[in-house]
């Protein structure tokens, strides 16, 4: 049998399946303010000295930022993150990323391969699309970063010397 790609938060970002170059996350612009939301919000703006009156349209978002900060994860996360426990348990890397021209940062995983020797403060990552999980039915699929100029699923530049690094 199949399995369906869902993603875990649906409206959040493009469908996974477009050109990695096209992949991008969705957030709302107030009409009234001009200010940018994400994780997107359908309610009303968010803004409180928005002048009210305005719509709010989806809008993507920047597909490249700088880093902010970035940490790793030592620990196995609760629920509602799935993880199996009879697995080893493999350390990833949180990344938060300043969008330049929307002027937030967002949070999310780096890109599988990516750890925190690979970034700096100020490395220029870009979004991608990543699997969360996967069960009998489903993939579940979200988003990731990953240094500009690295192929999929390594943390380092393509020729290059770890992200962030000098060459000696």
């Amino acid at each position: 049998m199949a399995r369906t790609r869902r993603p875990v938060v649906a409206g959040w970002f493009t469908d996974d399946t477009v050109p990695e170059g096209e992949f991008r996350l969705l957030g709302t612009r107030c009409s009234a303010c001009a200010s940018v939301f994400f994780p997107r919000t359908d309610d009303g703006c968010r803004n409180p000295l928005c002048p009210g009156g305005g719509e709010l349209a989806e809008v993507p978002l920047s597909p490249r930022g700088r880093v902010w900060s970035f940490t790793d994860g030592r620990y196995r996360p609760p629920a509602p993150y799935v993880s199996d426990p009879e697995a080893p348990w493999e350390p990833y890397t949180l990344v938060a990323v300043e969008l330049a021209a929307e002027a937030m940062v967002v949070l999310g995983q780096a890109a599988p391969g990516v750890t925190t020797a690979d970034l700096t403060v100020g490395t220029e990552v870009e979004v991608v699309p990543g699997v969360l999980n996967e069960d009998d039915e489903h993939i579940w699929t979200t988003w990731n970063w990953r240094p500009v100029g690295t192929a999929a699923g390594q943390g380092r530049p393509a020729g290059g010397p770890p992200v962030g690094k000098e060459r000696s």
